[in-house]
């Protein structure tokens, strides 16, 4: 268990964080919170800030109650903002909104408008910052999103396959594809923090095939590697099979319906992890309520797999499943970019 105690070196590494953003002291900058927020992290962000010399103002909204019935966890779209115009028109009117709420601003469904307003917004995960200490943005890691989201955006198809029996295409031309370092310097974009991560948004109908979660792959939304082996079978995008006996296989198919959603079945988007630093054996160290998953995702060379909403092919639910898989060969247009789980050079 770590101590939410205010610590030097972790002012240090949000000021970097901030610095690789180039926030400036004369811009303005909202820190977007809500009443369940992690308070060690949004008092560093203000303290990082006042030490670049900005004076940052606070965006403070309630959690609100849960309109599903069913745990929602990483979805990437916030639902504390409610559309409260006044919060909405001050976070579009700022430089900088630093988003410290449970789930960011992501997929949230104010974004947009905040970012036409000309923000940038950094996403900062809800990670404890021991976390965030080790994944400070990296000026190299930058240069090989970058390299990658090219190489995605001028492929048609994607494929994954693995030794366990996956066997996933994805047409991907045309797809919206981006990538996340960690930083973001431009108007009316976003980047989260911890980054090292490329995705895919699939339009309709173009995902099929068959992928086997094996033991060692990574169910994030239960903060979980898998103990056994689950098949889920997807035809035009929706995942229609889910094969396996077990815990991994019941809770999967127990989250899923619990939904009563078909969309929460559907693809979300598909990518890979780039990030040397980030540690597949982070779950293991850290208490489910400091941690998450964030790190796993951006694990060099996992195949991130994800259902729910896909804003892109029109599809919304609150219903997600973050599923990073370790040992995948993945390849655009017949040429690999990850071997069994390894990066291509």
């Amino acid at each position: 268990m770590l101590a939410d105690r205010i610590e030097a070196k972790w002012i240090d590494s949000f000021a970097e964080a901030f610095e690789a953003s180039a926030i400036r002291a004369d811009e303005t900058v909202a820190i977007l919170s809500e009443t369940q927020s992690r308070p060690l992290n949004v008092h560093l962000a203000e303290l990082a800030l006042q030490r670049l010399g900005v004076r940052p103002f606070h965006v403070v909204v309630p959690t609100p109650r849960n309109p599903w019935g069913v745990i929602a966890r990483s979805t990437g779209g916030t639902q504390s903002i409610g559309n409260i115009r006044p919060v909405v028109q001050a976070l579009a009117s700022s430089d900088v909104v630093v988003d410290v709420t449970l789930e960011g601003l992501m997929h949230a469904p104010e974004t947009a408008e905040i970012l036409k307003g000309g923000a940038r917004i950094l996403v900062i995960s809800n990670e404890h910052p021991e976390c965030l200490e080790r994944m400070r943005p990296d000026p190299d890691l930058e240069v090989r999103v970058k390299a990658a989201v090219k190489r995605v955006r001028a492929a048609t198809e994607m494929t994954v396959r693995s030794a366990a029996g996956s066997d996933l295409t994805v047409a991907i031309a045309g797809a919206p594809t981006v990538g996340i370092w960690g930083a973001t310097t431009r108007p009316g974009t976003l980047a989260h923090w911890p980054g090292g991560i490329i995705v895919s948004f699939p339009s309709k109908g173009t995902v099929n095939g068959r992928l086997v979660l094996a033991p060692g792959d990574v169910n994030l939304t239960f903060k979980r590697h898998f103990e056994g082996e689950v098949a889920l079978t997807i035809k035009d995008d929706y995942v229609v099979e889910v094969e396996g006996t077990g815990v991994d296989a019941d809770l999967m198919r127990d989250y899923w319906a619990a939904w009563k959603d078909r969309d929460a079945y559907a693809v979300s988007h598909v990518g890979w992890g780039l990030n040397r630093n980030a540690r597949y054996d982070a779950l293991q160290m850290y208490d489910r309520r400091d941690t998450n998953g964030t790190e796993l995702r951006a694990v060099a060379g996992n195949f991130l797999f994800s259902t729910g909403a896909n804003e892109f092919a029109g599809r919304y639910t609150a219903g997600h499943f973050d599923l990073p898989m370790m040992h995948t060969t993945i390849a655009l247009d017949g040429a690999a970019v990850v071997e069994d789980g390894k990066l291509v050079d």
